[in-house]
């Protein structure tokens, strides 16, 4: 059982998968099913994986740039330099509703480099658009994850926490339905709201960030830290809402839409 986690209520024993990063998961948990769209990184970074940049990074702090995105021997990682210079990436198209679920793990670090896997408007309107941040971390020992769902404008946000090891791989997934966004880690549920009122309106794909936040000095941080993604996958609910906005394969993904305009996604083509 997490620390500070929920029990899950009713569903199937969790059964081992065959990735032993990650051998249990709410998928396998909740009986989820075959995902609709899967990524696990055995021949590089998929085209639909966007990198972010180059570019200013997180509130115009440091500099997010592709070029801190290696993959290797089928895992994705995203490195983070002390004095800033990291990287981001957004798996697009994304949809309203919908489960996700990555096996991911971080490298110890100064509390200035923190990596989050985000649900992100696809439609680039934060903070109208919402966003929910279903696994962040925000300590260098990596001990602590939290989830905040930010709602707007003006933005504002509300969430909780959960005491884990997050350097271990972890499968981290989030539900999001019309009357609930939960999370879980290993399969274990460990934070849920209901306060749909300030659920995201439209559309969110999933990213996954190397964020920098400098020292209240200014300068560097001590050292630096990377993040390592195993395999993603997302699911489509009855309700689901596919998103009309996307970016072309290898397109360049944004963090700062009003500084890349051109880098925002674009209408998909209508279905023959």
């Amino acid at each position: 059982m997490l620390a500070g986690c929920a029990a899950v209520d009713g569903g199937p024993a969790p059964q081992p998968t065959a990735d032993p990063r990650c051998s249990r998961t709410a998928a396998e948990r909740l009986g989820w099913g075959d995902p609709g769209r899967s990524s696990d990184f055995d021949a590089g970074l998929p085209p639909d994986w966007h990198p972010y940049g180059p570019e200013v990074g997180h509130d115009k702090k440091g500099v997010r740039t592709p070029a801190a995105i290696t993959v290797s021997a089928g895992v994705a990682t995203i490195t983070g330099t002390a004095d800033g210079t990291t990287g981001a990436m957004s798996w697009h198209p994304g949809q309203r509703y919908g489960q996700w679920e990555a096996c991911v793990r971080m490298d110890p670090g100064p509390d200035a480099l923190h990596g989050v896997l985000i649900l992100w408007p696809v439609a680039e309107d934060f903070p109208a658009g919402g966003e929910i941040d279903w696994m962040e971390v925000f300590r260098g020992d990596r001990q602590e994850v939290t989830v905040n769902i930010h709602h707007g404008p003006p933005d504002r946000s509300f969430g909780g926490a959960v005491v884990h090891d997050a350097t271990r791989w972890i499968a981290w997934a989030v539900e999001w339905t019309p009357d609930h966004i939960t999370t879980y880690a290993d399969g274990e549920e460990w934070y849920s709201t209901d306060r749909s009122d300030l659920f995201p309106p439209r559309p969110m794909n999933m990213t996954m960030q190397l964020d920098w936040f400098p020292p209240e000095s200014g300068g560097p941080a001590d050292r630096g830290s990377a993040m390592q993604m195993d395999w993603a996958h997302q699911w489509a609910l009855p309700e689901s809402e596919p998103a009309t906005l996307s970016l072309a394969p290898g397109d360049p993904a944004t963090g700062q839409p009003r500084l890349y305009p051109d880098r925002r996604p674009r209408p998909l083509p209508a279905a023959p």
